[in-house]
Order: structure tokens, then C-alpha cells, then sequence
């Protein structure tokens, strides 16, 4: 079966990317404006260095942190797992299932080129991984 790419095969959307020096609450606001789960981390030089989700939101709050001074950069998953431009849409989802989480960094060398989220293949990419794997995504 020939699959496309995650370049080809996902919706378009220019990722939302942060400075390790962002507070929480500042990134939490970007996130909300542009209504996207997740904002990539990126150093000075436009490297990726974390990624900062929902989910690290509510890990500041439960921990009684003021997200006003807590800084992104200890807050956010550092070093997340990546896949590149020519992974395929299946290959991206079967990831983020394995991995437990809903957001992907893709780069190129060091060069950050975007995000993709579960809910972003457009077609039949997600028909196309196993009934079992439909199932966890529908109740995921």
C-alpha cells in the first residue's frame, strides 16, 4: 500500500513555536489565540529543545505552580521524540500511539519544519492503521 507523507498527507498549519524563556502562562495564551494543543520549544537558534502541551499545563496548576513565573523551559517535555518530513501519516499516528502522547515534532536535520497532531490527517490515513488502532483512536 503506498502511504503519503506527512508533508503531503497532513493539513497545513504554521506551528506555534516559543522561547525556553516564555512563561506558561504566556505560551498557554499563544496556544489558545491560535487553538492548537501544543507549542514547540525552540532555543535561540531555532533548534528544538522541548515541547510544551495541555497536558504540561495542568502539571504546572496541579502543582500549585503560578504559571505567571514559571517558565516554559521547566515546565515542558525536553527532548521529544521526532520523525521527519518523509514519514508516513500511519507511521506518525502508530507513534504517537505507542508513545502515549498526541503531538509530533517534524524536523529535518535541526531544522524545525512543523508539528503534527492525531487529529490532523486529512483522507483515509487514520482508516488505514489496524481496527484495534481505530478503536483506541476513537476512545483515545
Amino acid at each position: 500500500m503506498n502511504h503519503r507523507d506527512v508533508a503531503e498527507s497532513l493539513c497545513r498549519r504554521i506551528a506555534l513555536a516559543v522561547k525556553p524563556d516564555t512563561t506558561v502562562q504566556e505560551t498557554c495564551k499563544r496556544m489558545y489565540a491560535r487553538k492548537v494543543g501544543a507549542a514547540l520549544v525552540a532555543n535561540d537558534k531555532g533548534v528544538l529543545v522541548g515541547i510544551f502541551s495541555g497536558r504540561d499545563a495542568v502539571r504546572v496548576l496541579s502543582r500549585g505552580r503560578d504559571p505567571s513565573a514559571t517558565l516554559v523551559r521547566h515546565a515542558m517535555t525536553k527532548s521529544p521524540e521526532t520523525i521527519g518530513p518523509r514519514t508516513t501519516a500511519p507511521e506518525a499516528l502508530r507513534l504517537m500511539r505507542d508513545g502515549g502522547f498526541r503531538h509530533l515534532p517534524v524536523v529535518d536535520d535541526s531544522n524545525i519544519l512543523g508539528i503534527v497532531s492525531r487529529g490532523d490527517p486529512c483522507g483515509t490515513e487514520q482508516d488505514r492503521l489496524n481496527p484495534e488502532t481505530g478503536i483506541w483512536e476513537a476512545i483515545g
